[in-house]
């Protein structure tokens, strides 16, 4: 078992002194903020990050799940390198992104067309923009309590609270943002994950509004559990027969299979949003489909619905990145990292099991997410946190990084290519030390 890890944190303070005069929070991603202030990142090799101050740790994180290869690939590496010499972004088409367009395409027979932008919340934007054109109607469903990036429509519910989410027979509709338009909110209908029922029945009230529904097949912060087949197919079935599309966020769950999360199921989406890994590292986003449907943004057409562009979409060093990252992460190595996740996730359970404490693991691909709640949690109204369960997972979470382990905030996990099953098992031993912490916090309030 590790030590704690003593940190000197002058440097890192000092930093964040000089952040906190130009930037609001003093960063510009919310994610990174640590207390008493963020620490700074070095050099990141493989699965490994270095801070300023020396620190070495487990990256589980993995930049919020966007580098399936680790960190500075050398592959990555060298291919950046060499387009950086011919330059970074042009006026003028360039070759490689046909290169990458065709490879992705080739992954997933759903695609027969496709789009780069520069982020999922752009991907997941434009795939709303696009089902909108395609339909010529405005509402969008979604489901509660998923996360899909910042645009208005889309970030709908993510953030929902007891107080204000409504009755489970039709969920709120609520903001994240201060200052949402109203107007927003009532185009937006929040259907409950994994229940078709009721779903549908909620569907049904705007049967002839609907332009597309949005789902994400194992979405995070609704509880990292897959979507059931019934739920998938039964929401298939209404877009089918209603004349509204399926779109499908696998913005982070594209790493799953090696045509995405949707493998694992009977029906396509009309549209796909994509970002994070795909980019081998550097900014970016996509949205792929039926042809039909991604035509909306063909600007050669006579009309066109959707006109889509981007200063720095497609820009050539992503997309080199990105196709030497995809062509690395093959059948193969899908296979062995999915394998390695399986691995991990029994290991968590066991580590659970032996600390007596009421927590479980979900998850699904290379993906896992520890709860502090004895059940998986069914839906985001069951994986919302009491304010004892979120005091013990700050004390888990700083745990782990306090004795060398990155985790995505909500102790979420994503693996990459250079792990293996040495650092699943630091990872084990760490985790199983934080929950015999918790463990004596809990038998201490038993005595109290």
């Amino acid at each position: 078992m590790q030590q704690d890890i003593l940190i000197e944190q002058s440097s890192s303070a000092a930093l964040y002194q000089r952040a906190l005069k130009v930037m609001p929070g003093g960063c510009s991603r919310n994610t990174v903020l640590r207390k008493p202030h963020p620490l700074y990142a070095e050099r990141g090799k493989g699965c490994y990050v270095t801070d300023i101050e020396g620190v070495r740790r487990i990256d589980f994180a993995n930049n919020m799940a966007s580098l399936i290869h680790g960190h500075a690939h050398p592959e990555v590496v060298s291919a950046v390198t060499e387009q950086l010499k011919k330059g970074t972004a042009f006026t003028l088409a360039t070759e490689v992104e046909i290169d990458y367009a065709e490879h992705l395409c080739s992954r997933n027979p759903g695609f027969d067309k496709i789009r780069f932008m520069n982020s999922g919340t752009e991907a997941v934007m434009s795939c709303l923009k696009a089902a909108r054109a395609y339909t010529g109607r405005a509402k969008i469903a979604k489901v509660e309590g998923a996360y899909h990036g910042l645009y208005d429509y889309a970030e709908v519910s993510q953030t929902s609270k007891p107080a204000d989410w409504g009755d489970k027979e039709k969920p709120a509709s609520v903001a994240v943002a201060h200052g949402t338009p109203a107007s927003a909110l009532k185009d937006v209908v929040v259907i409950p994950f994994n229940d078709a029922e009721r779903a549908v029945a909620i569907l049904d009230q705007h049967a002839d509004e609907l332009a597309c529904v949005l789902i994400d097949l194992l979405p995070h912060r609704v509880g990292l559990l897959p979507a059931s087949q019934e739920f998938v197919q039964a929401l298939h079935q209404w877009t089918r027969d209603n004349g509204a599309l399926l779109v499908y966020d696998e913005v982070i769950t594209f790493r799953s299979a090696y045509g995405g999360a949707q493998e694992w199921y009977q029906v396509s989406p009309d549209l796909t949003a994509m970002g994070k890994m795909i980019g081998g590292g550097f900014p970016v986003g996509a949205l792929a489909g039926r042809a039909e449907v991604m035509d909306v943004m063909n600007p050669l057409a006579d009309k066109v619905l959707f006109p889509h562009s981007g200063t720095f979409s497609a820009n050539p060093i992503t997309m080199m990145a990105g196709l030497v990252t995809m062509e690395l992460f093959d059948q193969t190595a899908i296979l062995r990292l999915n394998q390695l996740a399986d691995y991990a996730r029994i290991q968590l359970a066991e580590a659970i099991r032996i600390s007596d404490i009421p927590a479980c693991v979900t998850g699904g691909g290379s993906m896992f997410r520890v709860h502090m709640k004895s059940e998986p949690p069914a839906n985001y109204r069951a994986a919302f946190q009491t304010p004892e369960e979120a005091t013990r997972l700050k004390l888990l979470l700083d745990h782990l990084f306090n004795n060398g382990i990155m985790m995505i905030n909500t102790c979420s996990g994503t693996l990459s290519t250079m792990m293996t099953e040495k650092e699943v098992d630091i990872l084990a031993d760490v985790m199983l030390a934080g929950f015999r912490k918790i463990k004596e916090l809990l038998t201490k309030d038993k005595t109290a």
